[in-house]
């Protein structure tokens, strides 16, 4: 079972290889550093937020002071000694929240500037990660394309290596068909192979037939003059027309059958 699991995990890894595509998985990278970034700048703005607001209770504060300040000197001023002490007393209480909020604004301030060169830092590294992904990208989509045409080229691609053994097959067959068709004309030439047709013969023995059909229809045509002026046929004819005038000049004579 343990490697039954290696080699699924082996074979899907390899799978996984090849449908990967390094654009997206650079691009996917870069989603995630914009996302990463955008969470710090909001993390800075909402430390700047929490500053602003400790800015505005000290404000509110310092004013608040500064009255209890002005009313304990009125009150002081009038000779009453006791609303002058309570209102110096709420001063100081005032005071100390004025102290702590101060405490808190200053650590808030130091933590929006550490934040803010964070995101500072961060920016710049998503920027030079853009460009190089672009870079990289650009690089890889020419090298793909050049593969391509040097595959298209040459022929190893899946594409050209189908073509290439149609156009083989296509070779191999017609050179098959006329191979047979050779073969056969040879046969049918040497008399192995009877052409039903009659196409097959060569010209003399053409020439042979010819000559013969036209020897029976001279004999037949000799045997029926002969029947009409009362003789017989002849059985041959010597040499064209000075055999006919011969037989003309002795239609009584026997004709003689000689073997050839």
């Amino acid at each position: 079972m343990k490697r039954m699991g290696m080699i699924f995990r082996a074979k899907a890894n390899k799978a996984l290889d090849r449908a990967e595509d390094p654009r997206e998985t650079l691009d996917y990278s870069y989603q995630k550093q914009l996302e990463l970034l955008q969470k710090v700048r909001r993390g800075v703005a909402d430390v700047a937020t929490s500053r602003k607001r400790l800015e505005l209770q000290l404000t509110e504060l310092q004013k608040k002071s500064a009255t209890y300040e002005d009313q304990g000197r009125k009150a002081l001023a009038l000779g009453r000694e006791d609303l002058a002490r309570e209102a110096l007393s709420r001063r100081a209480a005032l005071q100390q929240q004025v102290t702590d909020l101060e405490t808190q604004h200053t650590q808030l301030q130091g933590e929006e500037e550490k934040l803010t060169l964070a995101s500072q830092r961060l920016q710049a590294k998503v920027d030079a990660f853009r460009t190089k992904k672009e870079t990289i990208k650009a690089t890889y989509t020419a090298a793909q394309a050049q593969t391509q045409i040097g595959e298209a080229f040459s022929g190893i691609s899946e594409e050209m290596g189908d073509v290439g053994m149609a156009i083989q097959r296509a070779e191999d067959k017609t050179e098959q068909l006329r191979a047979r068709a050779g073969a056969l004309d040879e046969l049918i030439a040497s008399g192995a192979l009877d052409d039903p047709t009659g196409m097959a013969k060569d010209d003399i023995q053409a020439e042979l037939d010819r000559l013969s059909g036209g020897s029976d229809v001279e004999l037949e045509l000799q045997r029926m003059k002969a029947e009409l002026a009362g003789g017989s046929a002849p059985q041959a004819i010597e040499g064209g027309q000075g055999g006919q005038s011969q037989q003309q000049a002795q239609p009584q004579d026997t004709p003689r059958f000689d073997k050839q």
